[in-house]
């Protein structure tokens, strides 16, 4: 029979709903529960791409023993951490913090009042590697509980009140200034190996899209070679290499090298938040240099996400799974649906150009990967194929692809991710004169509008929604920074004043809601459910953080509204950046780009003329295509049809220059000439040269 789970709206959650583990959703019930039968809480929180998180579902979960065991002596809860990252940050920051290290599947144990005292990742169903068995762990945890009840309520009680005194300070009130910007780039420069292009040591390499967006912007503001240098390489690595999909496009979660001076190999899975953020910093490189490599990823990302994220209700899903079906063996294994040999090669194209795409793409008789497989890389010395040549094999390829079995998808649109989605297929759009890339965000915009905002709840925006349904989790601080990121950059790119009023609401509410006397942000609303520690964290993780997420929307729509108040508590919120930046750039990168667009003004850019002029649109384009920081554009006329106010504050008595279409920049309250000349524009919303 199904468990409790079979009612959940997350994907992830009704994988585990046919479990024998008699599973709980996080919810009071849950909780009372414990307390009524005297037993602890066992949490397992992990999400659906995730591969060691069906990997231990299939050995322990699903086990009729393992489960019987644990429903007989816990209370079990099962979280997705994408629906509920408040829960996941309380408990990730305590597994850390005692274990130094995290990841997931998390296993907590605590008590009925949710205070952890036993923690793990992943637990093998048997001994191995030095690994304590699950069913070890489990007994040696009911052993504490029934003989040492004492000493397991003094480290539980002690973990967390360690936990509640973490709380964090605005980190100062000194902005970031030239010097921390400065020093933050001089270490990134020590964790950059030219040679491969990658930042850190260790086999793992993850995409550092924000910390490449903050390269970019410095290299805009300052003239700074080695930033534009980093942020070059970086790209060029990335897409190289098989964290990037040469065939369908778009971006695996991370790569590793699993033998010494062996090739990368990627983790499989795509999340939508890594495609959005990469898809939106390829265009910036491509808007910055021209690079042709730049514009094509940028594109193959943005289609990618069009075609297998989007949903039926014009959202974007969460994430495709790292494993599928293997045709040959009927397993579902890491890789399968992405792997080539020469043979698969030859067979979809043909000897000549199987060949020739075999080595364009490294794929050799030995395999790079596994069982003689190999995925698809683009060697820097690899042959060159003519550009059309390379197209049609990849179309091909990828027509045969379809044919696999394909990926799992979580269908779970999370607001915060889509948000970014918006923002980086608007601008795509915009940039490189693809309107149906426009059509797609605001199609998305839409869904965030009609179902996940809730006037009524609060108001509040909700987490996540699933097949139109909206979810039962409230948006957390990432949600409404990101969703209104992607709102604003909607506005500058249509010229709908609509997003911007939207934008609005969401930055009032992190006002009224998330933000501390002293400025500093937490995740969760005032209101939210109370967990053993509020959670707050500046620093990134794989997605912008809240802090600096809300941070970046309140000083754009300061800037497009001209208020003061947003901009003020935008100035606030960056005194983490002025803190953390220079000793931690790699986890502050997004705080970092902010911050640049803080210097630089933002600039603001007011083009007024009638939405159907010609010249009207050749200066909105330039506009959006200067590369000042954080420049916000509004566009149209300075009143409405009926007389009266302009949909953007920007262009409110803005007058046409000899009755024509005329653009305004302004920073730091000083605006220079009005210009009718999209060249003159160009050279206005530039940054520095070096």
């Amino acid at each position: 029979m199904p468990n409790r789970l079979a009612h959940a709206t997350s994907p992830y959650l009704l994988q585990h709903a046919d479990n024998p583990v008699d599973w709980w959703p996080w919810e009071p019930a849950a909780f009372e529960e414990a307390r009524r039968r005297n037993v602890p809480v066992f949490l397992s929180v992990g999400y659906s791409a995730c591969h060691w998180c069906h990997v231990m579902a299939h050995e322990s979960f699903e086990d009729e023993l393992t489960a019987a065991y644990m429903n007989e002596h816990f209370v079990n809860i099962k979280v997705d951490r994408e629906e509920r990252p408040d829960v996941d940050a309380v408990y990730m920051e305590a597994v850390q913090a005692t274990t130094g290290q995290g990841g997931w599947p998390m296993s907590v144990f605590m008590t009925a009042e949710g205070e952890p005292f036993y923690f793990g990742t992943y637990f093998p169903p048997e001994p191995r590697h030095g690994m304590a068995s699950f069913t070890q762990v489990l007994e040696g945890v009911r052993t504490a509980w029934v003989g040492r009840r004492e000493e397991v309520a003094e480290v539980a009680q002690k973990i967390t009140r360690d936990l509640a005194g973490r709380a964090l300070g605005a980190g100062g009130s000194a902005l970031p200034t030239d010097e921390s910007q400065s020093s933050a780039l001089l270490q990134l420069s020590r964790d950059y190996e030219p040679a491969t292009g990658w930042f850190g040591g260790g086999d793992t390499k993850f995409p550092p899209s924000m910390v490449v967006e903050f390269l970019l912007r410095h290299h805009a503001r300052t003239g700074s070679e080695g930033a534009r240098e980093m942020a070059e390489g970086t790209c060029e690595a990335m897409v190289r290499s098989s964290l990037f999909d040469q065939v369908g496009g778009g971006f695996h979660r991370y790569v590793l090298r699993a033998k010494p001076h062996g090739p990368l190999v990627p983790h499989f899975e795509k999340m939508l938040y890594d495609n959005a953020l990469l898809c939106r910093v390829y265009a910036h490189l491509w808007r910055s240099t021209g690079s042709e490599l730049a514009r094509r990823v940028a594109l193959e990302t943005a289609d990618f996400m069009v075609r297998e994220l989007r949903t039926r209700e014009g959202g974007f899903a969460s994430a495709l799974d790292a494993d599928s079906e293997d045709p040959l063996t009927g397993k579902h294994v890491e890789g399968a649906y992405y792997a080539w040999t020469p043979a698969q090669l030859r067979e979809v194209l043909g000897e000549e150009d199987g060949d020739a795409a075999a080595s364009c793409f490294g794929v050799t008789e030995e395999g790079t990967f596994e069982h003689g497989t190999s995925v698809l890389q683009l060697p820097q010395d690899g042959p060159t194929l003519d550009a059309a040549k390379v197209a049609d094999i990849k179309a091909r390829l990828l027509a045969a692809r379809s044919g696999r079995p394909a990926p799992g998808r979580d269908d779970k649109v999370v607001a915060a991710w889509n948000g970014l989605a918006i923002a980086a297929l608007a601008e795509c759009g915009a940039y490189f004169e693809r309107p149906d890339l426009v059509e797609r965000a605001t199609e998305a915009a839409d869904l965030l509008v009609r179902v996940h905002f809730d006037a009524t709840a609060g108001p509040r925006l909700a987490r996540t929604s699933k097949d139109g349904n909206v979810g039962p989790n409230a948006g957390v601080l990432e949600d409404y920074g990101d969703v209104a990121e992607g709102f604003l950059a909607l506005a500058s790119v249509t010229g709908e004043g609509v997003w911007l009023e939207f934008a609005g609401f969401l930055v009032d509410l992190v006002l009224d809601r998330f933000t501390a006397e002293d400025g500093s942000l937490y995740d969760t609303a005032h209101d939210a459910e109370k967990l053993i520690r509020r959670p707050q964290d500046p620093t990134d993780t794989a997605a912008p953080s809240g802090w600096t997420a809300a941070a970046g929307a309140l000083l754009s729509y300061a800037a497009q509204s001209g208020s003061q108040a947003h901009r003020t508590a935008a100035e606030r919120a960056l005194g983490v950046v002025q803190a953390l930046g220079p000793r931690v750039p790699r986890f502050i990168g997004h705080g970092l780009a902010v911050a640049e667009a803080l210097m630089d003004g933002p600039r603001e850019v007011a083009v007024v003329g009638h939405p159907e002029d010609p010249a009207t649109a050749a200066l909105h384009r330039t506009a959006l295509l200067g590369t000042a920081p954080g420049a916000v554009v509004a566009v149209g006329l300075p009143r409405a049809a009926d007389g009266g106010a302009a949909e953007f504050p920007l262009l409110a008595d803005r007058a046409l220059k000899d009755d024509l279409p005329t653009a305004y920049v302004c920073r730091h309250f000083v605006c220079a000439r009005p210009t009718t000349e999209p060249a003159e524009l160009a050279e206005q919303v530039a940054g520095a040269r070096p």
